[in-house]
């Protein structure tokens, strides 16, 4: 009859339960009766324990309340002290009773017990009545006489230690006891163990059995999961269990994952449609709508909006895009910025809001014949590389499930790069469209010049039908009207390499004068200070030190003005000033010059001027002595002994007819340089005036120099409308002659004129500028010559007949405001202007300037770097006009970059004055001594 019986794994369970509730059932009513025994002794004994010393406590207690009570009263005489004697008096024999019946069957305790309660009768006898009498009736001297001896302490003392005792004793029968039932636990304990054992092989008999019967079913719910998987994952399938057990639950779970995966599957799914879907936009707004119109129909959402990300200036903005099932009445607002709205902060915070949409939400969904408003919406943001790019919001009138939410989650992962792409796609087709626009003009163009072209060959082909005899003379013209245009065409390319080279060259210069120029301001300056040895704390020899070093700068700043200059001249920048010259001065300066270097070398300087030669002639007299001064300085630097001659004559006319065909030799001045130096030979005579070129240029060369001075004077000299004609042996001397118009013409302004206008053709941009450079005088023994260009308002002389303690009364307190970003260039000006007792505030660029002048505006004078970071020297002049309190104060502009431009451009900024780097500082004194004499006058 058992085997016919269907069994399930809940019963069989139950069953086994069942059984195994019966063993422990019976081991529980074995054990239990045991221990509710022992628990209800030990009940017994802690609560008759607890019981005794409550009352041996409270005993003491009385007997103490009546002790202090007693004192108290006898101390006092006041009533109120007698209540706790009299409380405790009435109250320790009724604890003393109910102790005695606890320990009705302990005679030892009882003992103690009763000499307990002797000793309180004794003290209240012998000590608290009386004296309590006594107090009563006022006999002090009584009491004083009784607690002379004080009988009642040894009563007190006595009772201490009996209550102790009996308390101790009992303690100790109270743990015999406890051992006793200790003794009886273990006992129990051991037979608990043993049943349980017994139990524990009962339930693993049990538990064989019914495992056998579950393994069963389980292998049929394995089989069926073996058919999904043989169907190649056909998610639909599900299993089937007819057993009314565990194993049907875990078919349910198979089957709840199985749905979980095909949800999965359907998100993968939908999310591979919106790729495809995107795939070949090239439009952002077709984009959004294709978004939007593809998954608001995923996401059961019947409204939806595409924010794509912009900006409005600098700020950030999200400006919709698209839209789906948007009404007019309740149309979208059209741009957020970034933390404005739902829509901003989503941006901003990069996260997913999903709300329930208030009563008043305004966006309809507008249908033929009514009208919907959603109740639940869904905003989205998208990124790409960690920075939102987009925003979607979607309403809809059902709550969105956690399937939709992970379908946004997915596509946002991709979406990003798609927007990315599609963006860079547009901007692809928009330069390409510009670009057909530029091709199709420039075939317009073709066509138009195609057309003048067959009409040009009309006018030929009418012109030969006319005039036959010409024909042959026509189609030459023609062939070299070809060849015309293929050299015109060459040489357009060209002149644009020369341009584009030109430019370059421009930049590099300009960039690297301004590089140069600024370390080298301070170690002049620096220099300068040192051999001046004002505070007499440097040695003869240091002071030597540092006129080589400040020599060395001034050699470094002549090699610097001779490229520029060299460069500008190829560049064709380099402007002329013709002016009348008189010729009678030049010995003079000349001698000036070069006296000290004949007198150092041993060498006889001599001048010839010949009396028939006019004495003036219109020139540029800077260039004229520029190349006069290199011609005699590389006279003397190659010249050891003997004399050096500087001649002004009349045009030798076959040197004229050789090399200046045309012109007439009256019409012609020389100037000579002769010397008796190492001459030159004659096979390297014309390659001294290339640049870079020199005569000795080995590494173990003699004489020094760059090679650039003969180069700069050439083409200075043909500027000019002249040029230098060399005629030299070696050993003996050289001989070089600068001939120049006596007269200027016209074709020399035309030259410069087309010079220029090609320049700026070839070159524009920023040009040179006109800088007053030095001599070309490069050897150690050349005469000083002043480096910085000519500073307007300043004195002839810096100095000269100037009281020292006038110019130190005008400085001393001045306060200046030096705006220099080099900090070699501050530590040099600001130890130099400290030195004349002024007061220096620095700042290093312009915004620091004007913060400086924001909170303090008292300074007698401005020192303005032009190049500087954050706020250049422009701007920052500028700004410091626009103040009132600067307004009026002396601004002198400092710059390093040699540009002709850059004078107007400082004083049309606001600068009173300007001096280039690198600053002699005696040339800046005297222009700050003009502008504070100025200021000092206001």
């Amino acid at each position: 009859m058992f085997k016919n019986m269907n069994y399930t794994i809940r019963m069989k369970i139950a069953i086994g339960y069942l059984l195994i509730i019966c063993c422990l059932g019976i081991t529980i009513a074995v054990v239990s009766e045991r221990i509710n025994t022992l628990h209800n002794e030990m009940e017994q004994i802690i609560t008759r324990d607890l019981e005794i010393q409550n009352f041996i406590t409270n005993i003491r207690y009385n007997v103490v309340s009546m002790e202090t009570s007693q004192r108290g009263y006898l101390l006092t005489g006041r009533q109120a002290y007698l209540l706790p004697y009299q409380e405790g008096k009435s109250q320790w024999e009724a604890n003393h009773n109910s102790l005695a019946a606890l320990l009705d069957n302990n005679a030892s305790a009882l003992k103690e017990l009763e000499a307990i309660k002797l000793t309180i009768q004794n003290w209240i006898n012998t000590t608290g009545e009386p004296t309590i009498a006594m107090r009563a009736n006022n006999d002090t001297e009584g009491i004083q006489t009784f607690y002379r001896n004080d009988p009642g302490k040894a009563d007190i003392d006595k009772l201490r230690t009996q209550l102790e005792d009996m308390r101790l004793s009992h303690i100790d029968d109270t743990k015999s006891y406890i051992l006793q039932l200790e003794s009886r636990n273990r006992v129990v304990t051991l037979s608990l163990y043993i049943l349980l054992f017994a139990v524990v092989i009962v339930s693993l008999l049990i538990v064989s059995f019914v495992s056998s019967s579950i393994v069963k079913t389980i292998r049929q719910v394995s089989s069926t999961i073996a058919g999904i998987s043989v169907a190649k994952g056909d998610l639909s399938k599900r299993i089937h269990v007819k057993t009314n057990d565990e194993i049907k639950e875990l078919a349910e779970a198979t089957n709840a994952l199985l749905v979980s995966l095909e949800a999965q599957s359907w998100i993968t799914t939908r999310v591979a449609e919106i790729a495809t879907m995107t795939q070949g936009l090239n439009n952002l707004e077709e984009l959004g709508r294709s978004f939007l119109s593809r998954v608001a129909p995923m996401v059961g959402a019947p409204y939806g909006v595409f924010y794509i990300r912009g900006a409005k200036g600098s700020e950030p903005r999200m400006n919709k895009l698209a839209a789906y099932a948007e009404s007019g009445d309740a149309e979208a607002r059209a741009s957020f910025r970034f933390g404005e709205g739902l829509i901003g902060q989503c941006a901003m915070d990069k996260r997913t809001y999903l709300l329930s949409a208030p009563d008043d939400y305004k966006a309809g969904i507008q249908s033929g014949t009514t009208e919907l408003h959603p109740r639940n919406l869904l905003i989205v943001p998208i990124e790409y590389e960690g920075k939102v790019v987009a925003v979607v919001e979607f309403a809809s009138l059902e709550p969105f499930t956690a399937q939709h939410l992970k379908l946004l989650e997915s596509i946002e992962d991709y979406f990003g790069v798609t927007i990315d792409n599609v963006t860079g796609r547009m901007e692809v087709e928009r330069l390409l469209s510009e670009s057909q626009a530029l091709t199709e003009e420039l075939q317009t163009q073709t066509e138009e010049l195609q057309a003048q072209s067959e009409e040009l060959q009309m006018q030929q082909e009418e012109m030969r039908m006319t005039t036959e005899h010409l024909e042959e003379q026509n189609l030459f013209a023609a062939q070299k009207t070809r060849e015309l245009e293929h050299a015109k065409s060459e040489l357009e390319a060209y002149a644009e390499k020369l341009k584009q080279s030109a430019q370059y060259k421009s930049n590099f210069l300009a960039n690297m004068s301004h590089e140069l120029r600024t370390p080298l301001n301070s170690i002049l300056i620096l220099s300068q200070m040192l051999y001046e040895n004002e505070n007499k704390l440097l040695t003869e020899e240091e002071e030597g030190y540092a006129r080589v070093i400040h020599s060395s700068g001034n050699d470094l700043l002549s090699l610097i003005n001779d490229i520029l200059d060299l460069s500008k001249i190829e560049a064709g920048k380099i402007a002329l000033v013709m002016d009348d010259v008189n010729v009678t001065e030049i010995p003079e300066m000349m001698r000036m010059l070069f006296d000290p270097v004949a007198d150092k070398k041993g060498i006889t300087f001599r001048i010839e001027l010949q009396h028939d030669i006019p004495s003036v002639v219109r020139t540029d007299g800077q260039r004229l002595q520029q190349i006069l001064k290199n011609l005699l300085s590389n006279a003397f630097k190659f010249t050891e002994s003997g004399t050096v001659t500087l001649k002004l004559h009349q045009a030798d006319p076959a040197v004229v007819a050789d090399k200046m065909p045309g012109s007439a030799p009256e019409e012609l001045l020389a100037f000579s340089v002769v010397d008796t130096g190492i001459g030159i030979p004659r096979d390297k005579q014309d390659l001294i005036f290339g640049a870079f070129q020199q005569l000795d240029g080995n590494t173990n060369r003699v004489y020094g120099g760059t090679g650039l001075g003969l180069s700069i004077c050439n083409e200075l000299a043909n500027l000019l409308g002249g040029c230098i004609v060399v005629e030299s042996e070696l050993h003996k001397g050289s001989s070089f002659t600068l001939y120049l118009p006596a007269t200027h013409c016209a074709a020399i302004e035309l030259e410069q004129a087309s010079m220029q206008a090609s320049a700026s053709y070839s070159a524009p941009g920023r040009p040179f500028a006109d800088v007053n450079v030095g001599d070309n005088a490069t050897a150690a023994d050349s005469p000083p010559i002043s480096q910085s260009e000519p500073v307007k308002n300043a004195p002839a002389a810096a100095s000269s007949g100037k009281d020292v303690s006038e110019e130190t009364a005008l400085f001393l307190g001045k306060r200046v405001l030096l705006v220099e970003d080099d900090e070699r260039n501050i530590f040099a000006i600001d130890k130099a202007l400290k030195n004349k007792g002024l007061e220096v505030v620095v700042a290093r660029n312009g915004r620091e300037c004007l913060d400086i002048v924001a909170s303090d505006s008292d300074f007698d004078l401005v020192l303005m770097d032009i190049m500087m970071p954050i706020m250049d020297g422009f701007e920052t002049t500028r700004a410091l006009r626009a103040d009132e309190a600067m307004h009026d104060k002396p601004i002198i502009a400092l710059t390093a970059k040699a540009m002709k431009s850059d004078q107007e451009s400082c004083l049309q900024a606001g600068a009173s004055d300007y001096i280039s780097k690198p600053i002699h500082m005696e040339q800046l004194f005297s222009l700050m001594r003009v502008w504070l004499t100025k200021q000092v006058g206001h």
